[in-house]
């Protein structure tokens, strides 16, 4: 009779197992989507005239970034991109969060300085950036400006509902028990307001992203931005394509493998919802 080995037992089991929790997460819609899309990509490149010009194929998109790659200006590339994420969500935070603390510690200030804020919000960062070429030109100091103007007020909203979300009962039981105002802020405010700091944090850090973009594009600075700027001055729509594909691809990356998971663990911590 014949026997089959345990040694294979193990692998047999876990690509199904594999394969269950794809399916479970929606992963194989997911896939049937993107096949559907890059067919229907391929199709209408097929029929339409000088598909070159105006949308190459999948294939061609996906075969010139071998160039970019051996001359090693698409790490280069996304390198700069990010280095300016990284710096610019750096200094977006470190000037939003204290800013929401402060406006939400008072009631008064915090109503004073809202429609202010409300009114900047609704001024993009592109719109801004004519005025702060003319004063800094074409530089990183422009970019980074960009950038912190875009994820400033996000991250500000968003601390300052959370601090105004912080029952008031916890504040006044500290201060019976005479703590300061700075414990106050230490162990009662920003422990409180820290889920709304964290969901903040991801959308400044998504707007971000698209200053960053934007900011190398109009002030020609390398990077992707820049990348796809370039490759449509010079008739390169399948850099073009490729660019905006790994704009896309990137974000999704950095969204649901470090925000999210941040955010959600932080609102997990503190009690507001349970997984």
């Amino acid at each position: 009779m014949a026997t089959t080995s345990p040694s294979l037992a193990p692998s047999r089991v876990v690509p199904s197992r594999r394969w269950r929790r794809f399916t479970k997460e929606g992963g194989a819609e997911i896939l049937l989507l993107i096949v559907g899309l890059l067919l229907v990509w391929s199709i209408i490149s097929s029929i339409i005239p000088n598909p070159s010009r105006y949308l190459p194929a999948p294939l061609v998109v996906f075969f010139s970034s071998g160039e970019l790659i051996w001359k090693g200006l698409f790490p280069n590339y996304v390198g700069q991109t990010l280095y300016r994420l990284i710096l610019g969500s750096i200094l977006g935070l470190g000037v939003g969060i204290p800013f929401g603390v402060l406006l939400g510690l008072n009631r008064t200030v915090s109503d004073m300085f809202y429609p202010i804020m409300n009114f900047f919000q609704s001024i993009s960062g592109i719109a801004i950036l004519p005025i702060i070429v003319v004063w800094w030109g074409n530089s990183e100091k422009t970019v980074f400006t960009v950038i912190l103007y875009t994820a400033l007020f996000p991250i500000a909203f968003n601390v300052l509902s959370g601090v105004r979300s912080v029952p008031r009962i916890y504040v006044n039981a500290m201060r019976t028990l005479g703590a300061s105002n700075y414990c106050i802020v230490r162990d009662v405010i920003l422990p409180g307001a820290l889920p709304y700091i964290a969901t903040g944090a991801r959308l400044g850090i998504g707007f971000a992203w698209r200053a960053v973009i934007a900011g190398e594009m109009l002030t020609g600075r390398r990077g992707l931005g820049w990348w796809i700027f370039t490759a449509q001055d010079t008739d390169h729509t399948d850099q073009v394509i490729l660019g905006m594909l790994m704009i896309g691809c990137i974000w999704i990356l950095l969204d649901r493998y470090a925000l999210r998971p941040i955010e959600a663990d932080t609102i997990q911590r503190w009690g507001l919802v349970q997984r």
